[in-house]
């Protein structure tokens, strides 16, 4: 059978979209977690230390998830393709879109300035303030998701990790999100960023 240049065009569009209707579920927790890609379901058995675990819901519609986190059931709704974080902690996580590709050669410089930027960022971050998926920041409570972007090869760097930097590849700077938890802002990194702040003029 002979295709024509119109099938093939055709052709080409379904396989694209078809390839595209992917949503990328990134489940942070404690302890263990098994997702069942095609009972949709996510189980969370509380332990110590902070876990990760991704798996990709390949569907043209919106996916519910039936999570439980330690008997505790809910369901998460996800609703269009992209990349997505699932909090199955007890604590919220907040985080945004960061350079890690940008040059830094200029940091020494305006380094106070940038630090006191940093902690009036955090503060308002941690209080749900001026947060906003235009704003490429997030504010997840505890057994629910967001919708991080439309890029599923995104990096995501979850909370207590310690990740500074990431490899570029080609002339495109990675597309990174860094996370914490609230409480990981308020006890360990803004202290360590206000230690730093001495001699600001005000």
């Amino acid at each position: 059978m002979k295709l024509t240049t119109g099938c093939l065009l055709s052709a080409a569009i379904i396989l694209s979209a078809c390839s595209s209707n992917t949503k990328r579920v990134t489940v942070l927790g404690k302890g263990k977690i098994d997702i069942d890609v095609n009972a949709k379901t996510v189980t969370v058995k509380e332990g110590a230390g902070t876990v990760e675990q991704t798996a990709d819901f390949n569907s043209g519609s919106p996916v519910s998830l039936k999570l439980s986190v330690d008997g505790k059931e809910s369901t998460i709704e996800i609703a269009e393709n992209g990349l997505y974080i699932l909090n199955a902690k007890n604590d919220t996580i907040v985080g945004s879109y960061q350079k890690y590709g940008e040059a830094k050669t200029k940091f020494d410089t305006i380094k106070q300035v940038m630090i006191k930027h940093s902690i009036d960022s955090l503060n308002l971050l941690i209080q749900n303030k001026n947060v906003s998926a235009a704003n490429r920041n997030y504010y997840i409570t505890p057994l629910s998701a967001v919708k991080i972007t439309g890029n599923v090869d995104a990096t995501i760097v979850s909370p207590y990790h310690r990740m500074t930097s990431i490899e570029q590849v080609g002339d495109k700077a990675p597309e990174v999100y860094r996370f914490w938890s609230v409480k990981e802002i308020r006890d360990e990194v803004i202290p360590k960023l206000a230690k730093d702040t001495v001699g600001i003029k005000k």
